[in-house]
C-alpha cells in the first residue's frame, strides 16, 4: 500500500512536471511576421515559403513564420524603418527599397553591374556580400539573411514596341523612389516618375504611367498583363530582393534560433535560384499567350549600356566605396576595371 501511494505521488510529481515543461515550452514558441511586397506565385513568395519551411523544420515545429502578400503590412521602405525599430520581424523587399538606408548596396543596382545569375549569386554568396550585411546591420538596423533572384528588369508599356531610346521618349515610365535607377532613367533621355509599389497597377491601369520596369516573375505574379502590352527584354538591371531581419529581434533570440534562421535563409537563397531557371521560360510562354509582345532592344541593347555606364556610374562612385572598390568588384567577377 505504501509502495502503491509513493507510486501515484512520483507519477503525479512526472506529470507535473511534463506539463510545466509542455507549457513553458508552448510560451517560448512564436510565429514570425514576415512582409512580402509582392503578390503570390512571385519570388519574394516563393522565397518566403521555402524559408518557412525549413525554419520550422530546423526548430523542430516550435517555431514559424507568417507571410502577408500585396504590401499588406506597409509599403516596402515602411517595412525596413518597422523592422529597425523591432516592430517587425522579416520583410521580403527589392533592393532598391534597402538602399536610402544603406547606400553601399546601391552597387547591387548601378546599371549592367550585374550581367547574368551567376554574377548575382557571387556577389551575394561572396565577400561583397558579407560586406553589404555588415553594413546594412550597421546603417540600416536591419540584417541580410537570405536573397531571392528575380531576373533581369524589362521594360513594359502599354502604348508601343520599344526598341530604341528614341522610341523611349515618348513614355511616361514608373520607377521606385531610388535615385540610382532615377538616374539612369534621365541618362536614357527621359524624367521617370517616382511612384510607391502599392500604386503601380492603379497607376498603369488609369494612364498615370504608360509603362514600369521589372522581372517576367513580377510582371506575371502582379498581372500586369492585365494593362500593359508590350515588353523590351533589356537587361540593365538584375532585381536581387533580400530577405532582411530586425536586428534587435534577431539578437533577442537564443544562438539555436538565430543558427536555424541563417541556416533557413541559405536555404532559401539556393532554392530562389533554382526556381528562377526553372519557372522564367515558362512564364515568357504566358505573358505572350496573353497577348503581350516582346522586343529585344536595338544594337544588342549597347546605345542603352553606352549612356547608362557612363553618365551614372561616375556620380556614385563615391557613395559605393570608390572608384576602387567598384573595381575589387569587377575584378571579382572577371571583368575589365573602369
Amino acid at each position: 500500500m505504501i509502495f502503491k501511494q509513493r507510486f501515484v505521488k512520483s507519477l503525479s510529481f512526472a506529470l507535473c512536471l511534463g506539463a510545466a515543461a509542455t507549457t513553458s515550452s508552448l510560451a517560448q514558441a512564436k510565429t514570425f511576421r514576415v512582409a512580402v511586397g509582392d503578390g503570390a506565385g512571385g519570388t519574394q513568395h516563393e522565397l518566403g515559403l521555402k524559408f518557412s519551411e525549413v525554419f520550422k523544420e530546423k526548430t523542430g515545429g516550435q517555431h514559424d513564420t507568417q507571410l502577408f502578400l500585396n504590401g499588406q503590412l506597409g509599403d516596402e521602405q515602411a517595412t525596413v524603418n518597422d523592422a529597425a525599430m523591432g516592430l517587425l520581424d522579416f520583410s521580403i523587399l527589392a533592393i532598391n527599397n534597402v538602399t536610402p538606408f544603406s547606400p553601399s548596396v546601391g552597387v547591387l543596382t548601378l546599371p549592367y553591374m550585374v550581367q547574368s545569375l551567376d554574377d548575382a549569386v557571387a556577389l551575394t554568396q561572396g565577400e561583397v556580400g558579407q560586406q553589404l550585411v555588415d553594413n546594412t546591420i550597421r546603417d540600416a538596423g536591419v540584417r541580410i539573411v537570405g536573397w531571392a533572384y528575380s531576373g533581369f528588369r524589362v521594360l513594359t508599356n502599354s502604348k508601343q514596341p520599344v526598341q530604341s531610346l528614341a522610341d523611349l521618349k515618348a513614355l511616361k515610365v514608373r520607377v521606385p523612389n531610388n535615385e540610382i535607377m532615377i538616374d539612369t532613367y534621365r541618362a536614357w533621355g527621359i524624367n521617370p516618375t517616382p511612384m510607391a509599389w502599392s500604386e503601380t497597377f492603379t497607376g498603369l491601369q488609369l494612364g498615370v504611367v504608360d509603362g514600369q520596369d521589372n522581372p517576367y516573375i513580377t510582371v506575371y505574379a502582379m498581372k500586369f498583363d492585365e494593362v500593359q502590352k508590350y515588353i523590351t527584354n533589356i537587361r540593365y538591371l538584375f532585381s536581387i530582393e533580400p530577405l532582411i531581419m530586425s536586428e534587435a529581434v534577431f539578437q533577442s533570440q537564443p544562438a539555436d534560433v538565430q543558427q536555424a534562421i541563417l541556416e533557413a535563409g541559405k536555404a532559401a537563397t539556393e532554392h530562389s535560384a533554382r526556381w528562377l531557371v526553372e519557372q522564367e521560360d515558362k512564364i515568357k510562354a504566358e505573358l505572350t499567350s496573353r497577348g503581350m509582345v516582346i522586343s529585344e532592344p536595338a544594337n544588342n541593347e549597347q546605345e542603352w549600356m553606352d549612356n547608362a555606364i557612363s553618365k551614372v556610374w561616375p556620380k556614385y562612385y563615391d557613395k559605393l566605396g570608390g572608384r576602387d572598390n567598384l573595381n575589387k568588384i569587377l575584378q571579382s567577377l572577371g571583368r575589365d576595371a573602369i
